[in-house]
C-alpha cells in the first residue's frame, strides 16, 4: 500500500469539523490542535535522547532474553515447523507502512478453522478462546512473549518502547483527518492506552484520543510513568 498521508497532518487546517463524516468531539479537536500546533517542533527528546534511549534498551533485552528467544523458536519449529515468526504491514510514524514482528500463535490453516466472528473481527483476533491459536500460542500471548520480536522493529527504528500501538492499514484507510496525528510519533510497544484503558470494553481503535493525549504530553516522565504502569497494566489484562 502506497505512503499513507499523516505528516502533512500536522497543519492545523488539516483538522476538519462538519465537512467530515464522522461526529468529532470538543475534546478531539482540542486535542487535534493541541497536537498539530507542537507536533511541528520534534524537541530534544524526541529527535535524539527517545530514539537513542529506544534502541539502547532494545539492544540490552535482546540480549539479556536471547535464552527466552531460544527456547521459544525451537518449541515454535518443533510444533508448528517452518515460519516461527508472524509478520504484517502496519502503519509507523508519518503513515509510513512497515512490517511487525511476532511469535507465531495461530496454526498454518488458521483461517480454515471454524470461528464465530465478533461484530469486530479483531476482537476475536485477540480473543484468548480463539481456537486457531494452539496450546504453545495461548502461552505465548498470556505470557507476552509472542511480542518480544518487535524488540527487533524497535532496534531497527520502525517502533518505539513508548507509543500508541501500530494500526491496520484498513483501519487507517477509514481514519478522519484529526485521527492521523497519532502519527506523529513513532508507534510503541507499550503507551497510554495499555494503561488505562484497556479492559474498559473499548477497543484501541476507538480511543484515539488517549493517543493525542499522550502525543500532547510525550515526554521524559511522561514514558517512565507509562513504562512502570506497564507490568501492573499486563497481569491485570492477562487475569481477566
Amino acid at each position: 500500500m502506497a505512503q499513507v498521508e499523516a505528516s502533512s497532518r500536522r497543519s492545523g487546517s488539516m483538522i476538519h469539523t462538519a465537512a467530515d463524516a464522522a461526529p468529532i468531539s470538543s475534546r478531539h479537536l482540542v486535542l487535534a490542535r493541541e497536537v498539530a500546533e507542537v507536533g511541528v517542533q520534534d524537541g530534544l527528546y524526541l529527535r535524539f535522547v527517545k530514539p537513542t534511549c529506544d534502541r539502547f534498551f532494545a539492544a540490552v533485552i535482546l540480549v539479556v532474553l536471547s535464552p527466552i528467544f531460544l527456547f521459544t523458536s525451537i518449541a515454535l519449529r518443533l510444533t508448528l515447523g517452518k515460519g516461527i515468526l508472524f509478520r504484517q504491514e502496519r502503519i509507523g510514524k508519518g503513515g509510513v507502512p512497515f512490517t511487525v514482528l511476532k511469535f507465531r500463535t495461530m496454526k498454518a490453516d488458521r483461517r480454515q478453522e471454524r470461528v464465530v466472528v465478533d461484530s469486530d473481527r479483531r476482537k476475536t483476533h485477540k480473543s484468548t478462546s480463539d481456537p486457531r491459536h494452539t496450546r504453545l500460542g495461548k502461552l505465548l500471548r498470556a505470557t507476552a512473549i509472542d511480542e518480544l520480536p518487535q524488540f527487533v522493529n524497535v532496534l531497527r527504528g520502525d517502533m518505539s518502547i513508548i507509543g500508541p500501538r501500530p494500526e491496520l492499514p484498513i483501519v487507517v484507510e477509514k481514519y478522519q483527518p484529526w485521527q492521523h496525528l497519532r502519527h506523529d510519533v513513532r508507534p510503541g510497544l507499550t503507551g497510554l492506552w495499555q494503561v488505562s484503558e484497556r479492559g474498559k470494553g473499548e477497543a484501541m481503535h476507538e480511543r484515539v484520543d488517549v493517543d493525542l493525549s499522550y502525543c500532547d504530553s510525550v515526554g521524559f516522565l511522561t514514558d517512565l510513568r507509562i513504562l512502570l504502569a506497564t507490568p501492573f497494566a499486563l497481569i491485570c489484562a492477562r487475569g481477566e
